[in-house]
């Protein structure tokens, strides 16, 4: 079922109509909704006519929207935002982590802080991008995960024969609850929620009235050029007061704004007006330093 076929009011008007409500009104329908068996509320189901990159998520608040997902990643020694992409609103951390990975290593070459086998960067991530094929494919590599490990299921892992994910977790766990890494998780926590705090917040970045990824990532790099110039601005006249030089940036932070934290939306249409009716789960770093990326 696509909206553009059916728009949802018109299929919740005639649904409501046949279960005997004969001139349903705005909160008729909106009860209606809620206790309703058999809603589904699936990308895979519906879309939006005029921006079908746009996918269904929840906010923060618990709403939801038809949305996209911004991605950071930090510099968590200077606060600078190294890249900053945005990705379907469906799509977990442990799948954009590595595209978002890829632009940050391309940024850092720029300025001569590639990461490489002989100088890693470190990588540090919140537990939403902690998984089991990213963390063997960095093991070894140019990035040194310190990502938060989510608790097991059922209280304990189950390794099923696979001796490298069982090395490559215990490893990045080991390095996690190191002294250092405890402190890098507390930057984490300091410089990239503050990120998203000026650029979707205060930067009125929450809501965007663009249609399509590309025209809205274009206007969200400008926000994120201006949060940069802010952090440049402040470090100069810090260390001119101080007269020293301003720092070189050598930790990396990668964090997305993930759908339950944050999250840009599209203005709600005719079409979706009442997607903010339902109720869906929730799904929304180099040793020299690098964290890793959502709101």
């Amino acid at each position: 079922m696509s909206i553009g076929v059916q728009k949802y009011r018109e299929m919740l008007t005639r649904m409501a109509k046949e279960s005997g409500i004969d001139t349903p009104s705005s909160e008729n329908l909106a009860r209606f909704d809620r206790k309703r068996k058999g809603k589904t509320l699936s990308n895979a189901d519906w879309k939006s006519p005029i921006d079908p990159e746009a996918k269904i998520a929840e906010m923060k608040d618990g709403t939801t929207h038809l949305a996209y997902k911004p991605e950071h990643a930090v510099d968590l020694d200077t606060g600078v935002v190294v890249v900053a992409l945005i990705h379907p609103a469906d799509k977990g951390g442990t799948t954009t982590q590595s595209p978002t990975l890829e632009v940050a290593a391309r940024n850092l070459d720029a300025v001569g802080l590639a990461p490489s086998e002989d100088e890693p960067r470190v990588l540090v991530a919140h537990k939403g991008y902690h998984g089991r094929e990213n963390l063997k494919a960095f093991d070894g590599g140019v990035w040194k995960t310190r990502i938060a490990e989510p608790e097991p299921a059922d209280g304990y892992l189950r390794w099923h024969g696979d001796e490298a994910a069982r090395i490559a977790v215990y490893a990045n766990r080991a390095r996690l609850k190191s002294k250092i890494g405890r402190e890098t998780m507390r930057r984490r926590g300091e410089l990239v929620e503050r990120s998203f705090a000026h650029i979707l917040d205060r930067g009125g970045m929450r809501r965007a009235w663009l249609r399509g990824r590309e025209k809205i990532h274009k206007r969200y790099v400008i926000h994120v050029a201006g949060f940069n110039l802010g952090v440049l601005t402040r470090d100069t006249a810090r260390c001119r007061a101080r007269g020293g030089r301003p720092r070189r940036p050598h930790t990396l932070q990668f964090r997305p704004a993930n759908r339950d934290r944050a999250g840009l939306r599209r203005p709600r249409t005719e079409n979706a007006q009442h997607l903010s009716s339902s109720s869906l789960p929730r799904r929304h770093q180099p040793e020299s330093e690098t964290s890793s990326t959502g709101r």
